[in-house]
């Protein structure tokens, strides 16, 4: 199917704030964005509708667009839509297609350079693009789909965490550790390695959350 050209402007924005360049709070003007992007306003206040049902944007009335600010609600829910699509993935990982399966590899070993390099924000892109790659080995167009959503999603949540090398860099290991499982055979150790990660994660945003609270 064809995507429109909002669609197609809802994904670069999307993209955008996935890679953190978009952080919460941020207005997003339609002159700029425009020009930017080269469409119309009418195009983009399209692609923002789209935004806001993806719950990555909220329309602020009199003040305009601005990327949403999650709470700890939205975390613990995008925790748990991801520990079913993650799950599931692994699982399945057996019988996933080669390219599939070197996609995780090739996605931790991208968050180890960028680590040796210092370079903590794009740790974070390639750490989503390792739990993307463990949802991905379902080999589902509609669960690659759900996960691009999530993952901007949480990407707004990262933000939360004073220090991005000391959120992130405990998980580099524990990446490393699942992948070894997938690549041993031993799935069913790697399914209790990720939930238990996936839980540790959550709880760190969730508390961090509640402790900047007034």
């Amino acid at each position: 199917m064809t995507r429109s050209t909002a669609q197609r402007v809802a994904a670069a924005l999307r993209e955008r704030i996935e890679r953190g360049a978009l952080p919460p709070g941020t207005r997003l003007s339609e002159e700029a964005l425009g020009q930017d992007l080269g469409v119309s306003r009418n195009t983009l206040r399209e692609a923002f509708r789209l935004l806001i049902h993806d719950s990555l944007v909220e329309h602020r009335l009199n003040r305009g667009v601005f990327v949403r600010v999650p709470g700890p609600d939205d975390v613990t829910d995008i925790y748990r839509v991801r520990d079913a699509l993650e799950t599931a993935g692994v699982r399945a990982a057996e019988h996933a297609p080669p390219a599939l399966r070197e996609a995780v590899t090739t996605a931790v070993t991208e968050a180890e350079w960028a680590a040796d390099d210092g370079d903590w924000p794009k740790v974070a892109t390639a750490d989503l693009a390792f739990h993307r790659a463990l949802a991905g080995l379902g080999a589902s167009p509609r669960i690659d789909t759900a996960m691009d959503r999530l993952l901007a999603e949480l990407r707004l949540a990262f933000h939360t965490m004073p220090s991005p090398r000391r959120f992130h860099e405990p998980f580099l290991v524990r990446n490393r550790a699942i992948e070894q499982l997938l690549v041993k055979g031993e799935y069913a150790r790697a399914e209790a390695e990720l939930t238990a990660y996936l839980d540790d994660a959550r709880q760190l945003i969730v508390d961090t959350m509640l402790e900047k609270r007034p």
